[in-house]
């Protein structure tokens, strides 16, 4: 993005600064800034630390984001799973996306129930899904699929079974 653009770009300019001011509250929390392309500009937060992060932005009278809008899950082989928060200030009129960067083999992340109680049904989802573990959720199981499903659907190597319990899965 050229400095033009950037200059334009309030969404963009907030996440800097708000990535500024969480890694002076929070030592180096905010990992990553990106802000190119079509999409929402995002700050990438250290994982084990995103539910003491996303806490602070809700309390904090300066950021005071009461909603989370969405969290969902999103599959980047060859080795990252990433778990997405888009948060909403009403009090402020601002929005902001914050990202978990995991490791594919093992993701786990902080469930964020506690701070939008939302969430529950998101953070499951995408562990019925993408097989992210929200660890310290009340009651992480299955929410979409049968209880006994294996494996994770929206994983982009996921093998669909041939069968079941007995019924095809082949048209």
């Amino acid at each position: 993005m050229d400095p033009e653009q950037e200059a334009a770009n309030p969404a963009a300019e907030y996440a800097e600064r708000l990535a500024e001011r969480l890694n002076e509250r929070f030592a180096g929390v905010a990992v990553k800034v990106e802000k190119e392309g079509a999409g929402d500009p995002w700050i990438a937060i250290d994982p084990p630390r995103i539910a003491e992060v996303c806490r602070h932005l809700r309390d904090d009278p300066e950021h005071s984001f009461e909603w989370l809008m969405c969290l969902s899950g999103v599959d980047r082989p060859p080795d990252t799973i990433e778990v997405v928060y888009h948060l909403h200030s009403q009090t402020h009129g601002r929005k902001v996306v914050l990202k978990a960067l995991l490791d594919r083999e093992n993701p786990r992340v902080p469930t964020v129930d506690p701070v939008w109680k939302m969430a529950n049904w998101h953070e499951r989802e995408a562990y019925d899904m993408f097989g992210v573990i929200f660890e310290g959720h009340p009651d992480l199981r299955r929410i979409l699929l049968p209880f006994d499903w294996e494996g994770y659907p929206l994983r982009k190597d996921y093998e669909y079974p041939e069968t079941y319990r007995g019924v095809s899965n082949k048209p």
